[in-house]
């Protein structure tokens, strides 16, 4: 059929019409195989972006992206299957303690996670920070980690959503990234590539996001849930805060560490906040009342944390640090001090995020080594009144570097009036 032509899906949808779905296949298709050329791909994802998707288009691309791989449908065999992704923010370390939570109550947890992504950390580089662990899952490794613990957590394989890595990589060049319906394809065709019974998504707005405004960001909520569901996975949404750190701790060994302080009772407050509101969220999308009592239990009890050791030793871990786990910080500390009295008002976390990068903390071009042991720790928190000279943060460098860490101070903002902090959960999106 001439629609399915290249140059002739590419003229209709730079005319603005609606591309049927042997068209956005065929799109698909030639991303997978080859026979597409970057620069028609690239015209495709740009007259995309400026033209639109509707939730039909979005619907059909993200599985047409999702059935260029392989599909594990996973769910047919592991009863209560749950998954969960964030759109990445600073300190976001939620997915390392929720997989054993969920586990220890009766639910188990696959993901496939990824690595940083501009200012924002990846949960596999995180997990990387621990000693032997293995993220290179295939079909029945992820099987049987799941059966013995609970919990898989790996990358995602070669063989899932090839046509996402090549769309991936153009998008970045193509300056596509932000076009919401390509970011719906992008995250649904690898995540639901592992068959789920049940998807809960954490989507953030704030300084630290990758939207940082709450409008586009719950745009995209509503478009990644209303395109999940009609694809047959129950999926729900929490609109999230990240106008600071999560947490105390900023960095790869430290989120590690703050895991396992949250998961034997001594964490942060607003970490554990967020971990129970989606465990209990994913839960009763498969008609599981998850009391936020029950959760509580699984920590006091060390279930959870066992739990998490016991999966780290399944899928590789050192058995040394599994049985005294401890990720050492670097060495030299710069304490961040506030120049006056006031209350904090605001704190830049995509320039924080930038100023780790650039640390070490992560990757300033694509293949760069990672120091997980770069650190920061926040001690401030917004609305919270501070005086002259108080610390607002500690940051861990392999050597001295005041420069970098004045850089740091200017993150935040102390202001002579106080100001209310956001809310921590905006909303519900279902």
């Amino acid at each position: 059929m001439g629609a399915q032509l290249p140059y002739e899906i590419l003229s209709r949808k730079r005319a603005g019409e609606r591309l049927t779905e042997p068209a956005l296949r065929a799109a698909v298709a030639g991303a997978a195989s080859g026979t597409w050329s970057d620069a028609q791909l690239g015209a495709f994802l740009m007259a995309a972006a400026i033209r639109g998707l509707d939730g039909d288009e979005t619907r059909t691309l993200t599985l047409a992206m999702l059935e260029s791989g392989e599909r594990w449908q996973l769910a047919r065999e592991v009863p209560l299957l749950c998954d969960k992704h964030s759109t990445g923010g600073v300190g976001d370390k939620v997915s390392l303690p929720l997989a054993p939570l969920l586990a220890v109550c009766g639910l188990p947890v696959v993901m496939l996670t990824g690595r940083a992504l501009g200012h924002t950390g990846g949960t596999a580089d995180k997990l990387e920070a621990i000693p032997g662990l293995e993220l290179g899952l295939d079909r029945d490794a992820t099987l049987r980690l799941l059966r013995d613990t609970g919990i898989a957590i790996g990358i995602a394989t070669g063989s899932i959503a090839p046509a996402d890595r090549r769309l991936y990589a153009l998008r970045d060049q193509t300056a596509t990234v932000s076009s919401l319906p390509l970011i719906t394809a992008s995250i649904l065709s690898k995540k639901l590539a592992t068959g789920a019974g049940a998807l809960v998504l954490d989507v953030k707005a704030g300084s630290g996001a990758f939207l940082p405004e709450l409008a586009e960001a719950r745009q995209l909520a509503a478009l990644l849930v209303a395109t999940a569901n009609a694809l047959g996975v129950p999926t729900s949404a929490w609109l999230t805060d990240m106008s600071q750190p999560l947490g105390r701790w900023v960095g790869h060994a430290c989120e590690v560490q703050e895991t396992l302080e949250l998961l034997q009772g001594e964490g942060p407050g607003d970490l554990q906040e967020l971990t129970f509101a989606l465990a209990t969220e994913v839960a009763a999308l498969h008609g599981v009342a998850l009391e936020p009592q029950r959760l509580a239990e699984a920590i006091a009890s060390g279930a959870a944390r066992e739990t998490f050791l016991r999966w780290a030793r399944a899928q590789g871990a050192a058995a040394a640090w599994t049985a005294s786990p401890r990720l050492p910080l670097a060495e030299e500390e710069h304490v961040v001090t506030s120049s006056q009295a006031g209350w904090l008002a605001a704190v830049d976390c995509r320039a924080l995020g930038l100023l780790l990068i650039e640390a070490g903390a992560g990757r300033a071009r694509p293949g760069a080594a990672i120091d997980p042991a770069v650190s920061l720790r926040y001690e401030g928190r917004l609305g919270q009144r501070v005086e002259r000279g108080e610390p607002l943060a500690r940051l861990y460098l392999r050597r001295r570097d005041d420069g970098l860490a004045a850089a740091l101070g200017e993150c935040f903002t102390v202001a002579p009036e106080p100001k209310q902090a956001p809310p921590l959960l905006y909303e519900r999106i279902a």
